[in-house]
């Protein structure tokens, strides 16, 4: 069975987080994707969290389905390789600040004039214009400055960090769009295009709710509880008695209906939606579920309509039985036979399934193979390795 991208040629001159996982979505559905890296060290995440076998967990579950080139951005040689490489592919992912591959003499201008058809897609904290342009910044910067962090507070109303990188990874899929978008375009013009990805944008994008209640006129204060981040009684978590938590999102007043009766407190209908009377029906609730364990908890709710659900661990949540039903970890072959446990794509194609066809390359594993495949002879692919331009 074919894949939905197959055929297509991306390059992947990023790494840590947000444009190594745009460039795996696209291998996953078929790409042939080459991660380019410096010869030295290659992608930093390599060596985060590290197994038995040397191998990063981070990186490995960043870059399956990709090939690695190693070779030096910063030597001329270099430079015309990834130029070599542009000719023969349809997709550039830049993770560079703006401004750094232009400086090289290879942005987007000039690879377009090799190839019209590329599309260049470039992946950054804030953009490639503004008074931000070339500042230096990660998730948590980003979801500060695009308001994530000052609404993710405990109750003592201090900021909290995300056990999500939001901006990082609501980038890579903004950019797997774009350059989706771009490719659709490029079926009827012929022609490529820039695709511009801000991470601070990407997080600012998906505040819907708070935005909303902006725009309606309403002020949102730094640590405010809005309706879905704490202020309503139907929409929150509460402590079991044995210590444990249950997420209770009952908006709707039928699923709030259920929640009251499945708990015996059919006297709280009413108050639902009561603005003064949220905090005293918090207590109410909080006292009710810590009177029974979570697990007496889940029998309550089994076959209750009323969106409550357990507050899982990761382990949890990856052994319960709707994930491993829709095969949520799926157990790949290493290079070497030895098997190993990759997040699936949750994007389910009836016709052209995402595959996982290669786990993470080695550092400059295939160096010499990509290099071939674009004319390089052996000799020179010899003399590039002597004089330290590329890694094999």
């Amino acid at each position: 069975m074919t894949t939905a991208l197959e055929g297509l040629k991306v390059l992947d001159v990023t790494r840590n987080m947000p444009g190594p996982w745009a460039a795996m979505i696209l291998g996953d559905l078929g790409a042939d994707v080459i991660k380019v890296e410096d010869p030295e060290t290659g992608d930093p995440v390599r060596y985060v969290s590290l197994d038995a076998g040397g191998t990063g967990g981070v990186f490995a579950l960043l870059n399956r389905n990709k090939r690695s080139l190693a070779v030096d951005l910063k030597r001329p040689e270099g430079i015309s390789i990834l130029r070599d490489l542009a000719r023969a592919s349809d997709v550039i992912l830049d993770g560079f600040r703006p401004g750094v591959l232009d400086r090289l003499g290879v942005g987007y201008g000039a690879l377009r004039a090799l190839q019209p058809r590329l599309i260049f897609c470039a992946i950054s904290g804030y953009g490639a214009d503004g008074p931000l342009r070339e500042r230096s910044g990660h998730d948590l910067n980003y979801l500060s400055l695009a308001g994530v962090t000052g609404l993710q507070v405990d109750d003592a109303k201090k900021p909290v960090l995300s056990p999500v990188q939001v901006s990082d990874l609501g980038a890579s899929l903004f950019a797997a769009v774009g350059v989706l978008a771009a490719l659709a375009a490029r079926e009827r013009t012929g022609e490529g295009q820039y695709v511009d990805i801000s991470m601070m944008e990407a997080a600012m994008a998906l505040m819907l709710t708070p935005a909303a209640g902006l725009f309606a006129g309403a002020e949102v204060r730094l640590g405010e509880r809005l309706p879905l981040t704490g202020l309503l009684a139907c929409y929150n978590v509460y402590r079991t008695a044995d210590q444990r938590y249950l997420s209770v999102a009952a908006l709707e007043p039928k699923f709030w209906r259920r929640f009251c009766e499945a708990i015996d407190r059919e006297d709280l209908l009413l108050l639902h939606y009561q603005p003064e009377e949220q905090a005293s029906l918090k207590e109410a609730i909080a006292q009710e579920i810590a009177s029974k364990s979570l697990a007496e908890w889940i029998e309550v709710f089994r076959n209750e309509d009323a969106c409550v659900e357990p507050v899982l661990a990761v382990q949890e949540a990856f052994e319960s039985a709707q994930a491993r039903h829709r095969k949520v970890i799926v157990d790949a072959a290493r290079q070497g036979g030895e098997a190993e446990k990759q997040l699936g794509l949750p994007i389910r194609l009836s016709a052209t399934p995402a595959q996982i066809r290669r786990s993470a390359p080695r550092h400059g594993e295939q160096t010499r193979e990509i290099l071939a495949e674009i004319g390089y002879s052996e000799a020179t692919i010899a003399g590039l390795e002597a004089r330290g331009v590329i890694a094999c």
